[in-house]
């Protein structure tokens, strides 16, 4: 059973650098055609998909994000992170990691889901 589960601060300030770690369990970020991808949900509105990192590493931006966004990985912890930088009060959002088997044959949509965590962008 794979588990994801989001980690890092609720609170950032405006202009700095939002970041979270998604914590992988179940099994390996490394796993050959395995998608983990960042998604958030700003107050009011829909999910919205940021960006993924495959099993090789090969990362894939939402274009209106990707000026911001950075996703990596530590195979040696079994996690991957995001980056958001230069956040502005807009950028408040329930973040979710997530993951989905991507090769032959796959059904679209995320398989996995971490419960999400809370991120206030403020001063």
């Amino acid at each position: 059973q794979v588990q994801l589960q989001e980690s890092g601060p609720g609170l950032v300030k405006p202009s700095q650098t939002l970041s979270l770690t998604c914590t992988v369990s179940g099994g390996s970020v490394t796993t050959n055609y395995y998608y983990w991808s960042w998604i958030r949900q700003p107050p009011g509105k829909g999910l919205e998909w940021m960006g993924a990192i495959g099993a090789s590493g090969i990362t894939y931006d939402s274009p209106p994000l990707k000026s911001r966004t950075s996703i990596s990985r530590d195979t040696s912890k079994n996690q991957f992170t995001l980056q958001l930088s230069s956040v502005t009060p807009e950028d408040t959002a329930v973040y979710y990691c997530a993951g989905m088997w991507g090769g032959p044959s796959s059904r679209p949509g995320m398989d996995y889901w971490g419960k999400g965590t809370l991120v206030t962008v403020s001063s």
